[in-house]
């Protein structure tokens, strides 16, 4: 079953059930140092295994950047 959802603020689709898989199929590994939120609501790394994913769920995921 594939997910209507918001990516970045970006339409897309996934098959992901869990923000975790949904991370792994976009490449990140478990240790890669992002932030995520679905819905406005922060996502800490230990519970993206728990973090269900639903339709018109809108994930957001954020890299820190380097320099000044």
């Amino acid at each position: 079953m594939s997910l209507n959802i918001r990516l970045n603020g970006a339409p897309a689709q996934t098959g992901a059930k869990t923000l975790k898989e949904l991370l792994a199929m976009l490449g990140y590994h478990e240790d890669a140092k992002i932030a995520t939120a679905v819905n406005g609501d922060f996502v800490p790394s230990t519970g993206r295994a728990e973090q269900k994913l639903a339709n018109n769920d809108e994930i957001e995921i954020v890299a820190p950047r380097q320099g000044g």
